[in-house]
């Protein structure tokens, strides 16, 4: 099996097409497995509308494949660096009377549909000069055999002689195409379902292409996508949160949390299972179980996933991937801690920021826990904090715990002025956790400063 991904460099990979270069790389490495012939990857850049295909564009491709993890085996092949070769097929078909040139205008086309028929697909004349337009045969159809969707049939009589060149020769998008996956010798074409319409005259102009002899490459097998829907159904926008691997990579995502993910978009593994390894990926991984039916992305479920990913890392790992994201370093045992209650690398410092610097400013949090019933259980906390002969993790939860009992106190009227005092907010890691991880001198003097400007305030 050959496959391939080919984007064209506009910008940040979208999840979409995120989606259709994972399942291409799963399908190459699961042929590798199951049936012992290597299965290839192709990476071909469609670069050739040179005012949007910039190289800091398809720098954005590369890393956001590198990101996901996502490896190619051949390329990334350029196709504006394949024009000579499209020019040699193009005259080809002309020399052989399958392509023609026209200087047919839109104008024209309706014309000859008021004349022959609103269903009749345009026919012209060949000039000597002009755009150049595949011949397409009256009689038959052309039948795409999709492994999603099942046979899709485009009778030739409905279907224009399509434009598969411009008047200097420079060839479009359908005939380019045709040429560089029969050179490249692919043989599953693996995309979005936007792409249902350019396959019969992809297909028409690869047996054109193999009729004349210009190649005697296998007609590809096609399969089409189901779009991608955001969680209202509507198409996946910025809307519905992030819309590019870049922003979920700066979202504090991990990788195999996503291709997990994205994997579960339009296709199932057959027994309801959710959290599937990259591996489990690979080994299960068919186009028989992919969906017609459009997907839902939803960051919400996305996240959930990746809080999954984050508690199963060894907890010095979490420590270096979020040492990478935050760009601080010692985290690990702040990692350790936090490990529970974040769902993205991203909530780590607004969960334990403020333990490693400085409690941060919430007016609200102060008003509602640091009334005179919160001072008076801080003070009790601070007494018997400061009296343990140790300080940590155990020792401290023993300590609160009986200011609990001497006060007859619920825990949220004891722990909660207590992290008020120590972050400024109501939300950190655990409360014995953090108290051990500040250590006995910083715990005491951010009590004493919460305490004198509690009564200040007052």
């Amino acid at each position: 099996m050959r496959v391939r991904f080919a984007p064209s460099p506009t910008g940040a990979l979208h999840i979409g097409g995120a989606r259709t270069a994972l399942f291409n790389w799963l399908l190459a490495r699961h042929a590798s497995r199951a049936d012992g012939e290597p299965g290839e990857l192709v990476l071909r850049i469609e670069d050739t509308d040179r005012e949007r295909s910039t190289p800091e564009n398809v720098e954005q491709i590369l890393e956001a494949l590198r990101w996901l993890e996502l490896d190619w085996d051949v390329g990334p092949i350029m196709q504006s660096e394949r024009s000579d070769r499209h020019a040699q097929a193009l005259q080809a078909l002309l020399d052989a009377g399958r392509a023609y040139r026209s200087s047919a205008t839109a104008e024209d086309v309706r014309a000859y549909k008021e004349q022959h028929g609103s269903d009749r697909g345009f026919r012209g004349e060949p000039e000597g000069e002009g755009a150049v337009r595949l011949r397409v045969p009256d009689d038959g159809a052309t039948v795409v055999e999709d492994l999603i969707r099942g046979p899709n049939t485009f009778q030739h009589m409905h279907m224009d002689d399509p434009v598969i060149a411009r008047a200097d020769g420079s060839v479009l998008y359908n005939f380019a195409v045709a040429v560089d996956d029969l050179d490249a010798g692919i043989t599953h074409v693996v995309r979005g379902e936007d792409h249902v319409s350019n396959t019969p005259k992809q297909l028409l102009a690869i047996e054109a292409a193999r009729d004349i002899g210009l190649t005697d490459a296998a007609v590809p097998r096609y399969a089409h996508l189901p779009l991608l829907h955001g969680p209202d159904g509507k198409k996946l926008s910025k809307r519905h949160g992030a819309a590019s691997v870049q922003e979920l990579r700066d979202a504090g995502y991990l990788p195999a949390a996503v291709r997990n993910y994205l994997a579960l978009l339009g296709w199932g593994a057959g027994d309801d299972a959710t959290v599937l390894s990259t591996d489990e990926l690979v080994e299960r991984f068919t186009l028989e179980r992919v969906s017609r039916n459009p997907a839902r992305f939803d960051e919400v479920k996305l996240r959930w996933l990746n809080g999954t990913y984050i508690r199963e890392l060894p907890a010095q790992a979490l420590a270096e991937r979020l040492e990478a994201f935050t760009g601080r370093r010692g985290l690990g045992e702040a990692a350790r801690i936090s490990q529970e209650k974040v769902q993205t690398l991203a909530d780590f410092w607004p969960l334990a920021g403020p333990l490693l610097d400085a409690p941060v400013d919430d007016p609200a949090a102060r008003e509602r826990w640091l009334t005179e019933d919160g001072r008076a259980a801080l003070a009790d906390s601070r007494e018997a904090l400061a009296a343990l002969p140790a300080f940590d993790q155990a020792a401290v939860e023993g300590a609160l715990a009986a200011v609990l009992e001497r006060r007859g106190a619920k825990p949220r009227e004891v722990y909660q002025p207590l992290r008020v005092a120590l972050t400024g907010s109501t939300i950190s890691p655990g409360i014995f956790e953090s108290v051990a991880l500040l250590g006995r001198e910083e715990t005491l003097e951010r009590i004493d400063a919460a305490l004198e400007g509690s009564a200040t305030r007052a």
